[in-house]
């Protein structure tokens, strides 16, 4: 086609979903696990496309190609000159890591906020623009390229001036995040997750690291608010030293947290009580204390990278602290449920060998002081990696006095088959089956099973679905709210006083 052809198409956006293309769209066509893009070029161009990008040209096609290396780069891309690069109008900061990304998003903006900069999110329970938050149905964490794109851009005419992204592995691998230029990259820690995407742990963590290393991008950026690149690093992540050498060849300026006592940003003493966690910090600008009204010794460490975001954006640093205090609640994280039972009941995403570790060794002490134990309640996801469910097993049957394995997301996968690599971890660590070992795939009857077996003093814990609102089966999803049924179930198994608090 004549360059003077091709310069009068009108494009009217950027797609990779072929059932969305519309008259004049531009079709990006991407190779997926399941189906290809390329197949379902003639029926966008059918449908009005106005151009292709393919990484093979395609005879037979009446409409431009533009052939790439890569489609999914070009997708990212793509998106963002249609939306007219909105990253470069935003102070963006990306959160990576396997646990953590969500709390940390959630402090961040209620510290951001409560400092002056009115701040947008990308997260995986939420969207937030223009002060406004809406809640996701869907499970993906960061969405796909023309999502995101379109979700900056809005921030933009919304007025916020600062963007916080939870920037997941797979975004990073499957270049999710094209166009987007990076301000800050933050680390919140690296374990066992995500394999049957990448394939080793190696890989996994190369791809987390290639969010530091994008960094680079931002160097020729002129930003309405400029502010120095950096990068924020749990220095007490056996990662860490690969991370900080990474952000420093991006030419990004490095702050580190943790507990270490080389950490820019420390923690010096750490305590907890019914109000929420304290931790006195040492930073470059002297002494504070962190005041967190969450629960959970770790989320001072997510608050710590909070506190380095705002040193590294120039923030007041009593008005950052001011903001981590005001956040109380993070959906489907540490949730308590208390409807007047005798046992305690909490709701949390743990779902991966680290946090269910986490959490209960968080829940232990507060159990045994109460004169009961735990009871795990968990499964694990469906056509996901593998290797982690007995290794949670193994977790769960070491503290808990119950085990109870059920359904998280099976998807396609045999349910039974999940519970049973789940249960060679559990058995491993001297559960027995029908005794302090149950494994029941409907997750209500589950749930129900370990109230009706919780003495006075336990607690439940209730792990792997959170906030989320469905749960992924063979035939899609059907709707699910782990909080809801529970409070149901606390009612109808009469464990619950009448007008008894809930929170």
């Amino acid at each position: 086609m004549p360059t003077d052809d091709l310069a009068a198409i009108e494009v009217t956006g950027v797609t990779h979903d072929s059932r969305a293309v519309r008259p004049g769209m531009l079709f990006v066509a991407v190779p997926g696990l399941r189906v290809d893009g390329h197949d379902y070029v003639p029926a966008a161009i059918e449908t009005g496309a106005a151009g292709v990008i393919v990484e093979r040209p395609l005879a037979g096609v009446a409409a431009p190609q533009i052939v790439v290396d890569a489609s999914r780069p070009a997708l990212g891309s793509a998106a963002a000159w249609w939306f007219a690069d909105p990253s470069h109008k935003l102070t963006v900061i990306g959160i990576t890591g396997t646990d953590g990304k969500t709390t940390t998003s959630y402090l961040a903006v209620s510290a951001l906020e409560a400092a002056g900069l009115r701040t947008g999110m990308i997260g995986t329970i939420a969207t937030r623009i223009g002060g406004r938050t809406d809640d996701h149905a869907e499970h993906a964490t960061t969405p796909e390229a023309p999502v995101v794109q379109a979700a900056l851009r809005a921030m933009v005419d919304a007025g916020d001036e600062a963007a916080v992204i939870e920037t997941t592995s797979h975004a990073l691998a499957l270049d999710r995040v094209a166009g987007i230029v990076y301000d800050v990259a933050i680390l919140t820690n690296i374990t066992h997750e995500h394999l049957e995407l990448h394939g080793s742990w190696e890989a996994y963590r190369d791809a987390k690291l290639s969010l530091f290393d994008r960094l680079r991008d931002a160097r020729g950026v002129a930003k309405p608010r400029p502010v120095p690149t950096s990068a924020i690093v749990n220095l007490d992540d056996p990662s860490a030293g690969l991370f900080v050498g990474t952000a420093r060849d991006a030419g990004a300026h490095v702050i580190t947290y943790g507990t270490e006592a080389a950490a820019d940003i420390r923690a010096t003493r750490v305590s907890e009580d019914r109000d929420g966690v304290h931790a006195d910090i040492a930073t470059p600008a002297g002494e504070a204390t962190i005041d967190l009204r969450l629960a959970g010794r770790f989320n001072v460490h997510n608050a710590l990278a909070v506190a380095a975001l705002g040193a590294a954006l120039g923030l007041d640093g009593a008005r950052v602290r001011d903001g981590l205090a005001r956040l109380d609640v993070v959906p489907g994280r540490m949730e308590r449920i208390d409807l007047g039972q005798q046992f305690g009941v909490v709701v949390d995403f743990a779902h991966t060998p680290a946090s269910l570790t986490t959490v209960l060794d968080l829940l232990a002490p507060t159990a045994a002081a109460r004169g009961g134990g735990l009871i795990a309640v968990f499964g694990s996801a469906g056509e996901r990696e593998t290797a982690k469910r007995p290794l949670m097993g193994r977790i769960a049957g070491e503290r808990a006095r119950l085990v109870v394995v059920t359904d998280e997301d099976p998807r396609g996968e045999d349910r039974l088959a999940i519970l049973e690599d789940i249960a060679r971890g559990a058995e491993a660590a001297g559960r027995r089956r029908g005794h302090d070992l149950l494994l029941i795939a409907d997750r209500r009857e589950a749930i129900a099973a370990a109230f009706e077996a919780a003495r006075p003093g336990d607690i439940v814990l209730l792990a792997g679905k959170g906030h989320e609102r469905s749960i992924a089966g063979p035939d899609g999803d059907r709707a699910w709210q782990e909080r809801t049924v529970a409070e149901e179930l606390l009612v109808e198994l009469g464990n619950a006083s009448v007008g008894g608090p809930s929170r």
